[in-house]
């Protein structure tokens, strides 16, 4: 008998929208949702379908509307600004497409600059650093140049260690591999997968069938609801089940 899954994120009747030109435009409403302690969930659908202001919305980045967005039973969205702020900075892990590292500091000490946030022993925010590091595959050298000076796949897995120094709850990705070239997202994404492996809950947005590959649960966001969702189950690299079982999900949803 499977055991159910612990669930780490609830959205209830939540809603987005906007006012454009004294018109309301709704993004999602009366949008119902659990995120799952454990999960690589990744979210998909059309350009403009509201998939990063959902992720957003569930990670405290964003407030909806309305509705209510619970992170391990509190109720985040009655939270104020500042302890929004300090929440999101304890709980959640960011990594964007556009990787947001100082330029004039050293991809070590981008990393220890977050970690020293919220951990006061610099000891041992340095030494879970080392280990990240040796995770995404960076080695000492590269970890004390700039970010000008690396790749964008080797910035890009810095950023994730970064996101992750703080042993956060939920790293919450939007399109991390997009600006990167092939290689360089293999690279990260094979961080993701690792990350997912050793317990980390993910939530990523990606518009690409190959980054979605790497989840266990796809969910695809039209018409400001989910419409539907796809279970992919434990990744493993050639497994062309997955792979035809991921395009004919997307194209019932009508991708």
């Amino acid at each position: 008998m499977t055991s159910k899954k612990e669930t780490i994120i609830s959205a209830k009747a939540l809603k987005k929208s906007f006012l454009t030109a004294d018109t309301e435009q709704t993004i999602f409403e009366n949008l119902d949702l659990d995120i799952y302690k454990g999960d690589f969930t990744v979210i998909m659908g059309s350009s403009g379908a509201g998939k990063s202001t959902l992720m957003y919305s569930l990670s405290g980045m964003d407030r909806p509307t309305s509705g209510e967005v619970y992170f391990n039973g509190k109720n985040i969205t009655t939270l104020s600004d500042d302890k929004l702020a300090v929440f999101r900075r304890k709980n959640c892990g960011f990594v964007f497409q556009q990787i947001y590292l100082l330029d004039k500091m050293s991809l070590m000490d981008n990393v220890l600059t977050a970690g020293v946030l919220c951990e006061n022993n610099k000891k041992n925010t340095v030494k879970r650093a080392e280990e990240l590091f040796e995770l995404v595959n960076i080695p000492e050298i590269t970890r004390k140049k700039f970010p000008s000076q690396v790749s964008g796949g080797e910035a890009q897995r810095a950023g994730i260690v970064r996101a992750v120094i703080n042993n956060p709850e939920v790293v919450f990705a939007d399109e991390p591999t997009g600006a990167l070239n092939s290689n360089n997202s293999t690279a990260v994404l094979d961080v993701f997968t690792k990350l997912h492996q050793e317990g980390q809950s993910i939530i990523m947005v990606t518009h690409d069938k190959k980054t979605a590959l790497r989840g266990n649960r796809v969910l695809y966001v039209r018409d400001g609801k989910i419409f539907g969702e796809c279970s992919l189950g434990t990744f493993t690299k050639e497994d062309r089940h997955r792979e035809t079982l991921l395009n004919n999900f997307l194209t019932e949803m009508g991708w």
